[in-house]
């Protein structure tokens, strides 16, 4: 199959993949959106919103749909690392062997990643950047793909620690779940307090994902969409000449990785559009989720009230002149 054949059917698969979500989760649709795109350019992808939401449910639902293996950690102030990874036991013959922990799944969701101190939460990253787990000075590889969608209650909440620089940078979306609207409420209570619950298809396999992985990765960028990705997150750091509105409400900016995931968000979102090379259009799609936990807000836009969302929206105005 070519890659344009490829890319024609992963349009249909895509919205095959809305519908079966669709019938579990109602509403949040550029919540899911974001969470489609993370998985088929191959990121991770952290969910925010207060409790209630649904957030764990819409990972549990997409597993189903997408025929991965599914794991869940409940983040808590005691988890200890080896209860994400694993640890050596000494078995039955006075031997020690390795018991593989949860994190030995296809998707696994870190629920309230943030209720756990920086200690537990930085076990997660060997796991998400090489997709692999020492133990021991053991190494054990992760069963392809792999993705860690984590959840996490805004940080005003009582309980909660913030999540090293490092890790948020592992992550490819920082998605803002809000409420439902008004008539969505009442479908989900509707849909949520009768006895029957709606069965989600298998709609492709792990080994069309990866796949479809590599045909997006081939996808032809113009040099002009990758100069103002690049722009884009150049525009974001308080450090560089020129810089002005950066200057006046950033104290950091985002790295490279942020002109990485603008690029490969574009292109996974040209892909689900029917689209066979990614625009300026599709990078201010992403802008907002890749750059949100990327930078970080001074005391002056934290005093005048201006959110993170608003500057991105600002430096994409500029980026655009």
């Amino acid at each position: 199959m070519s890659d344009i054949e490829a890319l024609d059917g992963l349009v249909n698969k895509y919205q095959q993949l809305r519908n079966e979500i669709g019938k579990v989760i109602i509403g949040q649709d550029k919540a899911v959106e974001g969470l489609l795109i993370s998985i088929f350019t191959g990121g991770h992808c952290l969910l925010v919103g207060v409790p209630g939401l649904a957030k764990t449910l819409m990972v549990n639902t997409l597993s189903k749909a997408l025929g991965l293996s599914f794991s869940r950690i409940q983040f808590t102030p005691d988890l200890m690392p080896s209860d994400i990874t694993g640890s050596e036991i000494l078995d039955e013959s006075r031997n020690f062997r390795f018991v593989k922990g949860p994190v030995f799944a296809n998707i696994l969701l870190a629920d309230e990643i943030n209720r756990t101190p920086p200690k537990t939460q930085s076990a997660l990253l060997e796991a998400m950047q090489e997709h692999s787990v020492t133990v021991s000075g053991r190494t054990y590889h992760l069963e392809s793909p792999f993705f860690v969608l984590a959840t996490q209650n805004p940080i005003e909440q009582e309980g909660t620690y913030p999540l090293p620089e490092a890790q948020l940078d592992r992550f490819m979306f920082n998605i803002k779940m809000d409420y439902p609207s008004f008539e969505e409420e009442v479908d989900i209570v509707k849909q949520t307090t009768v006895d029957s619950s709606a069965v989600v298809n298998v709609v492709m396999s792990a080994e069309e994902i990866m796949n479809l992985q590599s045909v997006i990765r081939r996808m032809p960028v113009p040099d002009n969409v990758v100069s103002y990705a690049v722009s884009l997150s150049s525009a974001t750091r308080p450090l560089l000449e020129g810089n002005t509105l950066a200057q006046k409400y950033l104290s950091w900016g985002a790295g490279p990785r942020a002109s990485q995931y603008l690029v490969m968000g574009a292109k996974t979102r040209a892909a689900f559009c029917g689209k066979y090379s990614p625009d300026r259009e599709d990078v201010d799609y992403v802008a907002a989720e890749v750059l949100r936990h990327r930078v970080v807000r001074n005391y002056f836009a934290e005093a005048e009230g201006i959110s993170t969302d608003t500057v991105i929206e600002e430096l994409k105005k500029q980026a655009s002149h």
